[in-house]
């Protein structure tokens, strides 16, 4: 009986040939792929019986034949309440007002709270998301203290104040007549919850920098998923960044620093956690761009993605009993509770802070701060936990950035030249 246990807590060693640190070894519970199977199996007790339902009422044909006082919610649930906008291209960036030479000062200083709310708040939510995944809490001279290790609760506490933040919002602002079904956006709350999951237990095995290369190449599985789940065609320039993305972060992984700490060395569970991160990910933002096709507002894909990932984290949480374990932890440590709710608050937070800086400037100035912003935090990690980066990696973060600009700056040329040509034609030929 103790044989799956230990091949499971072992799978790490084998793959690597190096030693898991000691705070990963406490248990063979605490192993990722297990946390993910039994996460995995709390989220298919909501989703099958839902998609059973689903099912049943689609068959009944119960949108001519259902009567009663929840025949709205099961209508607004499961079919929805208009038919897709044909003839709405962008359907998730609300009309952008273009600046005039009059409001050139206002428009400078939007820009510039734009971007200093998107920095303030993303790179504190990365410093306190390693501080959170790699540290320890409570540690005395007598006492080591302990890691919190459950990345499903952390997910459930950013879901929870995002739910709160984006139904405030769309209370007290008008919106558009919403009319995707409800249902809809489980798949992409699903896929949401598991990136998520992944990029904090990701922690546990890789260094924070390596975290944040692996997101900025994640514009490859996404090009990935848009030819599969969209069927889009790109650009020649955008194979060319990248492949670009693809060698600097080859250069990056494959260097080696003297001296490296354990915490901070690149496992095989690491590089599965980020790939399973990108993957997930991938799928997220191309079925929310699939979404879109309904007349909504991006506050209103928060709002509805954020519902079936409250419901499916405390689920999850609460058939496991890992909800009321994480809030003994919490009692415990008064320093974890303030870190938990400063990362929900800016979570939240930068999630408006990006609805309205493309809302107000466009998806180029956008992409450009948060560029930036990933630069950023890779060096305030390096400066704050010590992580060490040798020159051919240096050389390798330089050549993802290098890419990354010349990626929005083809875009933007491209949508410059479209402008100037004729109904109908194209600006360039697609590959």
């Amino acid at each position: 009986r103790f044989c799956l246990p230990l091949l499971l807590a072992s799978l790490p060693t084998m793959a690597t040939g190096e030693e898991i640190p000691p705070a990963l070894q406490d248990s063979w519970g605490d192993f990722w792929l297990f946390r993910f199977v039994v996460n995995a199996a709390g989220y298919a007790s909501i989703v099958v019986p839902g998609f059973l339902l689903i099912q049943y009422f689609k068959r009944r044909n119960y949108l001519e034949t259902g009567r009663g006082i929840c025949f709205p919610v099961i209508k607004s649930c499961v079919f929805g309440s208009e038919v897709k906008s044909v003839h709405q291209e962008d359907g998730s960036l609300p009309p952008r007002a273009e600046p005039t030479e009059a409001s050139t000062a206002r428009q400078v200083f939007k820009l510039l709270f734009c971007a200093a709310g998107l920095q303030a708040s993303y790179l504190t939510w990365g410093v306190l998301q390693e501080r959170v995944m790699t540290r320890t809490y409570g540690a005395t001279e007598t006492d080591p203290g302990e890691k919190f290790k459950d990345s499903q609760f952390l997910v459930f506490m950013n879901r929870i104040l995002a739910f709160t933040v984006a139904g405030l919002y769309c209370a007290l602002t008008k919106q558009p007549r919403h009319g995707a079904p409800m249902y809809k956006y489980s798949f992409a709350s699903l896929s949401n919850i598991l990136s998520s999951w992944c990029q904090y237990e990701a922690l546990k095995y890789i260094s924070f920098p390596t975290q944040v290369l692996a997101k900025a190449s994640k514009v490859i599985p996404v090009m990935m998923m848009g030819k599969l789940v969209s069927r889009k065609s790109y650009e020649y320039w955008e194979y060319l960044t990248a492949a670009l993305i693809s060698v600097g972060v080859s250069m990056f992984l494959l260097s080696s620093a003297p001296n490296r700490h354990v915490s901070t060395v690149t496992t095989f569970s690491g590089v599965v956690l980020l790939a399973g991160y990108v993957i997930f990910d991938s799928f997220t933002s191309n079925w929310q761009d699939a979404l879109f096709t309904y007349k909504m507002s991006p506050v209103q894909m928060m709002f509805g993605v954020n519902v079936f990932s409250c419901l499916f984290t405390v689920g999850s949480l609460l058939e496991q009993g890992a909800l009321l374990e994480s809030v003994r932890f919490m009692a415990r440590h008064s320093e974890f509770t303030a870190h938990a709710v400063l990362l929900s608050v800016c979570s939240a937070c930068g999630q408006l802070f990006i609805f309205y800086t493309i809302n107000q400037f466009g998806a180029a100035v956008f992409t450009i701060i948060m560029t930036l912003r990933q630069a950023f935090a890779i060096l305030l990690s390096c400066l704050i936990y010590g992580h060490a980066v040798t020159v051919v990696g240096g050389l390798g973060i330089a050549v993802v950035f290098m890419a990354l600009f010349l990626r929005v700056y083809a875009r933007s040329r491209m949508k410059k030249r479209g402008k100037k040509l004729p109904p109908g034609e194209t600006p360039v030929q697609k590959v």
